[in-house]
């Protein structure tokens, strides 16, 4: 090893390593990686070292404990393993060891903060396999696959454990926040035993009186029967949002699920069907009504969709049209035609009172639930639908929990903070 302590001076550490040019640059880069861990390593065992004990009687939830044994311990960091000999602790009484080095330190498992932090970062976003390669190529450093899982899962467990106790703060926003969506939506991702089921996902959208977003938070729970553990997540951060911004304008979006709107009427009267769901069935109808002319198909869809978006009382004009246009059919394909029209009008009947898009518009208030059909993709798709992947219910709910910190802007950083603040219990 190339690099080597020179120098500790109270709370200063100084450490030195010698990198020698080979006329290479790539080489020389790759040396230099390798002495920057090995320096790491160098620094990490006097930095370990701070907080074990010199062997006194110490009290652990007001029981004394004293020096069970002094043993060497392996820990997994940044730049590399680092051994140090660390103080156990007992009680008179026997039971679980207590080691001071690594409560007060924050481990999670045998790693630091900062390598589990960087890990389960990692496994939010992609597989095991990915994340070894990454760090290999980019720091140098190895790791099995194995242990990226169980390090993560233990930080989403963390997670999952303190969501209810501990709240994250809304970020301070430049602009007054006009009007928040809540919005709820399901995609599907493949189980280990039950195949296809159905993953949920929530979003609170913060907008200004121009219409922008501001922020959102994002909500995700495992398929589950009854959806409560979902509802309860969402619930609660709904409920913490409503606390700080009482007075602003709360709008529900979602598509034609029966059990979205129960669920979003406990939170507003303001209940909007997602434009973009809506323009679906202005596209099932136009597809009926023209058959085979895909040019006036798209300029019917065009025309109505506009002025369903922009002009008061469309819907009504709209069911109008397609019944008109259902008794005129011709004899082609009639039954599967006039079949679709007859949904299409039941549909637009049966949330022509949720269809009030031009006021919205015109108010610079949101009107399509996109952000959580993004979600959908963002949380659970493009990490859940890794191709080969098959899911427990533990480690994916573990991942999501990940995926929900890592996405929601500010989240991450104050999940850590906690952590050093409060320790890493379980219990």
């Amino acid at each position: 090893m190339s690099a080597e302590l020179i120098n500790r001076n109270g709370n200063e550490v100084t450490v030195q390593f010698t990198i020698k040019l080979t006329g290479s640059m790539l080489d020389d880069e790759q040396s230099l990686q390798q002495s920057l861990n090995e320096a790491g390593q160098v620094a990490m065992i006097p930095m370990l070292e701070q907080f074990d004990t010199n062997g006194e009687p110490i009290r652990v939830s007001g029981v004394k404990h004293t020096v069970r044994e002094r043993s060497p311990q392996t820990y997994e960091t940044p730049y590399g393993p680092v051994q140090v000999l660390r103080n156990t602790y007992q009680s008179c009484r026997g039971g679980r060891g207590y080691v001071p080095l690594e409560a007060d330190g924050r481990m999670i498992l045998n790693s630091t903060p900062r390598y589990a932090q960087i890990v389960s970062g990692k496994y939010a976003r992609f597989g095991a396999d990915a994340i070894c390669e990454d760090l290999l190529e980019c720091n140098g450093r190895k790791l099995s696959r194995n242990y990226a899982k169980k390090l993560s899962d233990v930080v989403g467990t963390i997670a999952q454990f303190h969501e209810s106790e501990w709240e994250y703060e809304l970020p301070e926003f430049g602009r007054a926040v006009h009007s928040v969506t809540l919005s709820l939506d399901g995609t599907c991702m493949l189980m280990h035993k039950d195949g296809w089921r159905e993953a949920m996902c929530g979003s609170i959208a913060f907008y200004d009186n121009q219409g922008e977003r501001l922020h959102t938070i994002y909500c995700s729970a495992t398929p589950e029967y009854g959806k409560e553990k979902f509802k309860s997540k969402l619930s609660r951060e709904i409920q913490r949002v409503q606390e700080k911004y009482p007075t602003v304008l709360y709008i529900g979006l979602a598509d034609g699920a029966k059990d979205n709107w129960v669920f979003l009427r406990h939170y507003t009267k303001r209940l909007l069907l997602d434009f973009y769901h809506a323009r679906e069935y202005i596209s099932k109808a136009g597809l009926a009504i023209f058959d085979r002319d895909k040019a006036g198909m798209d300029a019917w869809v065009d025309d109505w969709s506009d002025r369903l978006k922009h002009k008061q009382g469309t819907a009504g004009r709209f069911i109008n049209e397609v019944e008109m246009q259902r008794a005129n059919l011709d004899k082609r394909n009639f039954i599967e035609r006039d079949e679709e029209l007859r949904k299409v009008i039941g549909h637009f009947n049966n949330y022509k009172s949720k269809m009030n898009y031009a006021y919205h518009t015109n108010h610079h208030l949101p009107i399509g639930s996109g952000v959580t059909e993004a979600a959908c993709k963002v949380l659970v798709k493009q990490r859940m639908g890794i191709s080969g992947s098959r899911w427990k219910e533990e480690g994916a709910s573990c991942v999501l929990a990940l995926r929900t910190l890592k996405l929601t802007s500010g989240r991450w950083q104050q999940f850590w903070s906690y952590t050093m603040r409060h320790g890493c219990t379980l219990c």
